[in-house]
């Protein structure tokens, strides 16, 4: 299990339109905040991500680099992109189900013909720019995950007060 203050595991996907993300090299003010999303099957990831990519410009006035990922080929995350009318955030493709499983990921097998055969269910993580876990939040079902808004107003709670991390012990 990832645990707070602890270096997260490292991650390189190709990103839609080219280029590469590599967790490594990201060099936000105050954090990255990383998502992991089911896929171009999951409605509720392309609301979900659709309100990220809507609020980047806030992320970006905090300090916070975003981007998600998915286990999804280049040709299904490129048509996420387009369908779900993503402007500005990145999307990752191509996460290993290994790699999944080292973020700690819960990971579903398909039981729709829509649906990638095995895949990623859905994570949030906000990372310090030193490559700590700075916090995360898990799921095993695609609902149940934090409001993007919730997730701006813990961060502005995070500068403000400059609380440290929990959950280590």
């Amino acid at each position: 299990m990832l645990k707070p203050r602890q270096p997260v595991p490292p991650l390189e996907v190709d990103l839609v339109g080219g280029g590469r993300f590599r967790l490594a090299a990201e060099t936000p003010e105050r954090f990255t905040l990383l998502l992991f999303y089911r896929g171009l099957h999951c409605q509720r990831c392309k609301g979900y991500l659709g309100e990220i990519d809507r609020m980047l410009p806030d992320f970006a006035s905090r300090g916070v680099s975003v981007a998600a990922v998915s286990c999804d080929s280049r040709e299904r995350a490129e048509q996420s992109q387009r369908d779900w009318e993503i402007a500005r955030l990145r999307l990752g493709y191509g996460l290993a189900i290994a790699v999944a499983r080292d973020w700690g990921l819960y990971i579903s097998r398909a039981i729709r013909a829509d649906e990638t055969p095995i895949f990623a269910e859905p994570g949030t993580f906000l990372i310090e720019p030193d490559g700590r876990l700075h916090l995360a939040v898990i799921n095993s079902i695609t609902r149940m995950r934090p409001y993007p808004q919730d997730i701006l107003d813990t961060i502005d709670r995070l500068i403000e007060t400059g609380a440290e991390p929990r959950g280590e012990a």
